[in-house]
Parts: structure tokens; sequence; C-alpha cells
């Protein structure tokens, strides 16, 4: 079979989905991400902001699944992205920034991808993959951080994460919510055991992306290797290599696209509650769009990305936009790669 085979059709760029209720989505996260980061903006512990963001992503998982079925992925994915922000601040504090930290960034970052796509798979969460758990281990790993930071950023994390479940969940108190049908979950339970080749071939691929691109990324000495390996992991949560390639393909156009607003937005120096209302709009846009069409989606969450980096404080613009350009690019190849590849080797086994 040729490459082209696995190739999507050119119309499937710009193809829009349904919108199934992705306003609901929408509220919620953006409930999740407000309070927190308003309570820390309000407290003067912006330094813990990125903390918080990462554990209030718990609240994108499980958007169109009933509410039992909800609270076992928001839980599984509250400890995850909590362990990943915790490790993240532990390389920090420990190794510093610089240097080899930023190998132990990636070995880390490779873990946390290995970890996220074995309970994903055992949950059946959606969205797929480990991608917010790895972008969060690399991102905390990359702002400076004392050993005290450790216990802050578990706390934080922590109880962002638990209100974005109970967030996620407070539908269930209407009687009428509670009624709608929903779409159909994946199954859930011992996935492990009853599927586990398939289980550690996504885990593997999870590691083996995050490990080249973040290694070429830091042999090049770029600034955020998170970018990288965030951009190879997202192609592979699709379950067909031409929805892989197509992933890609719309996050390096969007991408593209989304520095130009991230430029205009950064040129005006957000802080404080400023900063904190425009990422949360982010968010809000982005859980409207992200189902529909991807590559739509990566015109918000690129500003939200170099924003969140605005938070903590870890670079100027100019160097966020370059980073942001050339990373996503080493990443969608690496991502390509390693679905074409694995996809021939499943094809020869």
């Amino acid at each position: 079979m040729s490459v082209t085979a696995h190739l999507p059709h050119p119309r499937e760029l710009l193809r829009v989905g349904p919108h199934a209720e992705a306003h609901w989505v929408a509220i919620r996260t953006g409930i999740a991400v407000a309070v927190p980061l308003t309570v820390l903006t309000a407290t003067g512990r912006t330094q813990w902001a990125v903390y918080a963001a990462f554990g209030a992503f718990a609240a994108v998982y499980g958007r169109s699944s009933g509410y039992r079925r909800r609270a076992h992925m928001q839980v599984a994915a509250a400890i995850t992205l909590t362990v990943a922000v915790v490790g993240g601040a532990a390389v920090s504090a420990m190794l510093g920034t610089g240097g080899t930290a930023r190998w132990a960034v990636v070995g880390a970052s490779a873990l946390v991808a290995v970890a996220g796509s074995l309970v994903g798979d055992a949950v059946g969460w959606r969205p797929a993959g480990p991608l917010f758990a790895v972008f969060a281990v690399a991102t905390c790993a990359s702002v400076p951080a004392a050993p005290a930071d450790i216990a802050a950023a578990a706390l934080v994390a922590g109880g962002s994460a638990a209100f974005a479940v109970l967030v996620g969940l407070s539908g269930a108190l209407s009687a009428r919510r509670r009624a709608r049908d929903r779409l159909p979950s994946p199954p859930s339970g011992l996935r492990l055991l009853v599927d586990e080749p398939a289980v550690r071939r996504h885990a593997l691929r999870y590691a083996v992306a995050v490990l080249v691109a973040g290694s070429v990324a830091t042999l090049v000495g770029i600034g955020h290797p998170a970018w990288a390996m965030v951009a190879a992991v997202a192609p592979l949560s699709v379950s067909d290599t031409p929805g892989q390639v197509l992933r890609a393909a719309h996050r390096v156009a969007g991408t593209a696209a989304g520095l130009l607003v991230a430029a205009v937005l950064l040129s005006f120096g957000l802080t404080g509650g400023v900063l904190v209302l425009v990422v949360v709009l982010l968010q809000v846009v982005t859980e409207m769009l992200v189902v529909r069409n991807y590559g739509l989606a990566m015109l918000t969450i690129t500003p939200l990305a170099l924003l969140m980096n605005t938070l903590a404080g870890t670079a100027s613009a100019g160097a966020l936009i370059g980073d942001r350009a050339i990373e996503t690019a080493i990443g969608a190849v690496v991502g390509c790669g390693v679905a074409l590849v694995s996809a021939w080797v499943l094809r020869r086994s």
C-alpha cells in the first residue's frame, strides 16, 4: 500500500462537524479555568497559575458521556494531570530549568506519555491520548521552582482538578439534564487485560514520538521543547492513519494562523485579571471549535498556549512565537512519521 493511501482527502481540512452541544462543554471548562486563576490572581499567587490551569483541564474529558462515565474519566484525568504537574515541578525544583534538566524533561514526558496512554485506554477517556499530561509535565518543568513549590503544585493542581470534576458533574443536579440522551461511551473496565497488544502499542508509539520530538528540539537548542512533544503526540490520539495525518496538517496550518492572533494579543502586554479573562475566553472558544474542526481550534489553542507561558513568565513574546512555529513543525513531522511507520509495521506483522 502506497503512502498516498494514508493521506486524508483535502476537503477534510475544511470540514466542520456538528455543534453537538459544545457550548455546555465550553461553559463548564470556562468556569473550571476561571475560578482558580481568579483566586490565585486575587491572592497574589500568579506564579502558581500554570499549575491551576493544567489541573482545570480535567473538565474537558467526557464531554458527550453520561454523568457516571464522565465522573470516571474526569477523576482519572484529574489524578493523572495532578501527578504530571507535580512531576514537572519536582524536575524543575531539583534540577533547574537548563542544561541536563532539559533531557530530564524529555525523559519525564516520555514516562508520563506512557502512563497517560495506559490510564486513558483503561478508562476509555475522551479526548483520547496523553496530550494534556505531556503538556503539563513538560511545561511545569520549564517553570522555575523551589522545593516548597512541589507541595504547592500538588495542592493547587489537585484543588483545581477537583473543582473541575465538580463543575463537570454539576449538570447531574438537573433532572432534565440527567434525562438527556448521551452519545455512546467506549467500554471501560479492565481494557488493559482485554486488549493488551493494542494498549502496549499505543503507549509505545506515544513514548517514541515524545522521545524523538523532545530530543530533536533539545539538541537544536529550542527554548520550549514541550511544544514539539505535544505536537508529536496530538496526531497519534486519532484512531486511523489518514486521521492522524489530517490532525498533524490541522495543527501546522492552524498554528501558523494562530501565531498571528497570538502576536496581536502578546503585543498588549496583558497582565493580572485582564490576562486571566483572555485566557478563559480563549479556552471557551477552543472547546466550541475543537471537535468541529481541529485546525480552526488551533486559532485559539495557539495563543492560549503562549499566554499560559506568559502566566509563568518564562520568555519574551518574540521567543515564544518563534519557538512555537519551529517546534510545531518538528512535532508534526515526528508524529506523522511514527504514525506511518507503526501502520507499516502493523500491516507487516
